[in-house]
């Protein structure tokens, strides 16, 4: 316990120092990162420090070598070019103007899901053209795949669907709402590779088209992939200030309201809430919390052939998430365990649920049952696991376990392709 409390003072030491090296302030610090000033003060008197996340991200922001605060260093990502690069850095507004206007050279790995967002002439689809019906069922098997977790087979196909949706959509506002859907789940995918370079070139062409269909709710998830984006690149004020007013505008009547439109608004709140919990805003996190567990009371669709997965449980699982993000391991726990012991159908948030138990285990230091919880994440969704943020986390994990106590982990860490 000793050794935990030492290893915490120095790893905020390291952190004090840097920062004021660079001769900033806490706050000029924590606005960098999206956090309240108090969140740098705590982690500066070895508060907190067990929160790999909001270490990591303070150690890149003030040029910490990650080893340094007993984090593993991760592989660089390989380079993109300028544009693409450039465009990570915008704000929501100008990456959206930029998405439907500028060509980009498309990401190694995933190109011709990137060549199919690109504006001009829709590139030609080995699939034959089919009517709106046919269309909205292709559609809906996307969705699936992306609940779950088969990121390999939607990547597959999410090229010529959105082929055939462009051509589809050029006198059509159905079309243009089922296109709009597809680049939502095509940002949504690529947010889970953490590309959010192409991201936002998704999220822009989502927009155009949710504007074009005219229909509010396609409009509403637009949105929220929009919020998201900005928020996983620490534009969380903004990310809650977007899901606020375009919530606003669609809140009330739930009992007089579809299924369709009750999931959208609800899961535009969730991302409220994850919006509000990254950026440290307890107040605005209830709030939003309060809303969705609303409107969940008249809709619950929780599998993986919904249009839209919104239900209590998934309310209950932000809640987790959030709790996480603030730090309070215990609170998680708490909140996961009736989780733990419920069916949750979708493969998708199953894993989320125990990617987030190990965050908390991790936090409270027990590496043993983190680890557990990610072999359990693991059963869940497989792919899901691969994804960088947790392949970070397992790094991180890893790093931590300097007496090599867990060697399931580190072998579990090398699998990944994340040796710490």
């Amino acid at each position: 316990m000793a050794d935990a409390y030492d290893e915490a003072r120095r790893i905020g030491e390291v952190i004090r120092r840097a920062r004021v090296l660079a001769k900033r302030s806490q706050t000029d610090v924590a606005a960098a990162l999206g956090y309240h000033q108090s969140k740098v003060s705590r982690l500066e008197q070895g508060r907190g420090t067990e929160d790999s996340r909001v270490v990591r991200a303070a150690a890149l922001e003030l040029g910490i070598p990650l080893p340094a605060v007993g984090l593993a260093a991760m592989p660089e990502p390989s380079p993109c070019d300028p544009e693409t690069e450039d465009m990570h850095r915008r704000t929501f507004l100008a990456a959206s103007i930029a998405a439907l206007t500028s060509p980009t050279t498309p990401a190694d790995g995933h190109g011709d899901l990137v060549r199919s967002l690109l504006p001009g002439p829709a590139p030609a689809s080995a699939e034959e053209p089919q009517d709106t019906p046919g269309l909205s069922d292709r559609v809906t098997a996307a969705r699936r795949l992306f609940c779950t977790c088969d990121y390999a087979e939607l990547e597959r196909v999410l090229p010529a669907l959105i082929s055939n949706l462009r051509h589809a959509a050029t006198g059509s506002s159905q079309a243009a709402g089922l296109l709009a859907t597809a680049y939502q789940t095509s940002a949504s995918l690529l947010l889970k590779l953490s590309d959010h370079g192409n991201a936002w070139l998704a999220v822009g062409r989502a927009m155009a088209e949710a504007e074009r269909c005219g229909d509010p709710v396609v409009l509403a998830s637009s949105v929220r992939v929009q919020a998201h984006l900005l928020a996983r690149e620490k534009h969380t004020a903004q990310a809650v200030t977007l899901v606020r007013h375009t919530a606003d505008q669609l809140t009330g009547a739930y009992d007089k309201r579809s299924p369709r439109y009750l999931a959208a608004l609800g899961l535009l709140l969730l991302r409220g809430v994850t919006a509000a919990s990254g950026g440290g805003d307890r107040s605005a996190t209830k709030d939003f919390l309060a809303e969705a567990k609303d409107v969940a009371r008249y809709v619950d669709l929780d599998h993986p052939d919904a249009w839209a997965n919104f239900s209590p449980t998934n309310v209950a699982l932000h809640a987790v998430s959030a709790a996480v993000t603030f730090g309070d391991a215990g609170v998680a726990l708490e909140t996961a365990r009736p989780l733990m012991r419920r069916h949750i159908p979708v493969p998708e948030r199953r894993a989320a649920l125990w990617v987030e138990a190990a965050r908390a285990y991790s936090q409270q230091g027990r590496l043993a049952d983190g680890y557990q919880a990610l072999r359990i994440a693991e059963s869940c969704a497989a792919q899901d696991i691969r994804r960088p943020a947790v392949r970070e986390l397992v790094a991180d994990m890893a790093a931590r376990d300097r007496r090599r106590a867990l060697p399931e982990l580190h072998h579990f860490s090398r699998q990944l392709g994340v040796p710490a």
